[in-house]
């Protein structure tokens, strides 16, 4: 079906975005895709540069006529999510991305599609290899590791661009432009136990699947099920009605995304066997009337499994589960000054407790520093009241609005008179690499914008082709609006 996707329009952008879905490019490992863009740009004659992290910058002159413009840098990331729905046999680090369309959509067979920022990358690669679109000069920014640490946004030094306006193509919904976007923070508590011999007879396998997930920013406030909170709830919830030892714990995998998966390993006497199956059933039932609406798909499950050598302690289990009860998931903050933003919030996002070690991570947001450090501080003390190590990284700052700017104002006016209704102006509560590059590049004006996407970070991630065509069309009529650079350009 890949061919398929070559045939579409704009033939060069769909064909980049083939090639480059053709390359495994995940978060940290994504030396293969460098070297792709990196022998693109020199394949191309334009002048090439790769940093020391591995972000790829290239250069394309002025079109005729429009050398007296202002630099643009256009900006997106090379890495993808790699997230897959459970059967799918799949290996992202040597298989290229297997995609279909569905009416209007491009989407892949049963993983994410790459569609964030793979679109954004492709639409790049075609503008620097045009020959017929006008353009003013133009510093294609590249960046690496977005999704699990914005490594290339925040190792970007000064210095390196002079463009004054930066168009980044990293957002996923195509009537708005986002001026403004969250901080995040990762938070880690992880610690010991000491593995004690099962007491009980019997084992059971208790899965928690079929959620939906998504993005644990862009989704965090639409009330999706968190598989982690769910499957830790009901272990809560049954060790109070039959004595049970938990085994092992896993639920999750990434910090940005909404964990979809939960699996434990319990024990219990085999005189309870028939009230946990019925109570997993009976809580199945619960979870889906709660969830029927953002998570259709749920189910939970329990079947016999061998007896484990080893189960938590007592004591441990109790604290561990009463821990991550308490601790904050979902939307913190909603914004007092911005409708229907959220302000700060948490995502409890993979939970690892097994042979003796537990992880609990989490990805923090906030578009206000302080809050962000008012959450940190809230999840800290849930965890080191069990003596829980606390560990902080991959701490970004959020991106100030600036809805005055004259790049504001150039985007806004040329959306209502392509498509004839004012665009949505607003910030978003995700992580856009603007706010870092910021630091080092303070007089650079920046607004993002995207065709449509939905259900990025899962695997029923999707594009819009007609969403595709809008999104090119104006991108390429913004390029031609560019101002001179003798017209004032400070907000």
């Amino acid at each position: 079906m890949n061919e398929a996707i070559r045939e579409l329009e704009p033939l060069a952008l769909w064909n980049y975005f083939a090639d480059l879905n053709a390359i495994p490019r995940p978060s940290k490992k994504e030396e293969r895709v460098i070297r792709f863009i990196a022998d693109f740009g020199n394949n191309l004659g334009l002048p090439t540069f790769v940093d020391s992290v591995g972000n790829v910058i290239i250069r394309k002159p002025a079109t005729l006529g429009m050398e007296q413009r202002e630099t643009v840098v256009l900006q997106s990331h090379l890495d993808m999510v790699h997230q897959k729905n459970e059967g799918t046999d799949f290996d992202f680090l040597t298989e290229g991305i297997q995609m279909q369309i569905e009416g209007d959509w491009v989407k892949a067979m049963g993983t994410t599609l790459g569609a964030d920022n793979g679109i954004g990358v492709a639409a790049i690669m075609s503008l620097l290899a045009s020959k017929d679109i006008p353009h003013p000069a133009i510093e294609a920014l590249f960046t690496i590791d977005e999704e699990t640490g914005m490594t290339g946004a925040l190792s970007l030094k000064g210095g390196i661009l002079s463009g004054r306006f930066m168009l980044n193509l990293d957002t996923e919904e195509d009537n708005e432009l986002t001026i403004g976007c969250a901080g995040g923070i990762d938070v880690t508590a992880f610690g010991k136990y000491i593995p004690v011999a099962p007491q009980h007879d019997t084992a059971f396998r208790l899965v928690l699947k079929g959620l939906d997930g998504g993005h644990s920013g862009l989704d965090i406030h639409k009330g999706k099920a968190n598989a982690n909170k769910l499957m830790n709830r009901f272990l809560s919830y049954i060790g109070k009605k039959l004595a049970i030892e938990i085994a092992f714990l896993e639920g999750g995998s990434l910090r940005n995304a909404i964990p979809r998966e939960s699996i434990t390993v319990i024990t219990t006497d085999a005189s309870n066997h028939h009230q946990l199956i019925a109570e997993v059933a009976a809580f199945a039932e619960v979870l889906q009337k709660e969830y029927h609406t953002t998570d259709p798909n749920l189910s939970f499950t329990c079947n016999s499994e061998q007896l484990p050598d080893s189960v938590f302690p007592s004591a441990f289990q109790n604290d561990f589960l009463r821990a991550v009860y308490a601790c904050p998931n979902g939307i913190y903050r909603l914004s007092p000054d911005i409708p229907g933003l959220v302000q700060t919030s948490n995502n409890l996002a993979k939970i690892v407790a097994k042979d003796g070690t537990y992880s609990v991570q989490c990805l923090t947001r906030s578009s206000v520093e302080t809050e962000k450090t008012d959450l940190k501080e809230a999840i800290t003390a849930t965890f080191e009241m069990i003596g829980a190590t606390i560990e902080f990284g991959g701490a970004y700052p959020g991106w100030t609005p600036l809805p005055a700017s004259p790049i504001v104002s150039l985007m806004s006016e040329l959306y209502q008179e392509l498509f004839q209704e004012k665009p949505h102006v607003n910030a978003c509560h995700a992580g856009l690499e603007c706010g870092i590059l910021g630091i080092n590049y303070p007089d650079m004006q920046m607004i993002s914008f995207g065709p449509n996407i939905r259900g990025a970070h899962s695997p029923d991630e999707k594009v819009q082709i007609s969403s595709v065509q809008k999104f090119w069309g104006y991108l390429t009529e913004a390029l031609r609006r560019i101002p001179n650079q003798s017209d004032p350009v400070t907000s």
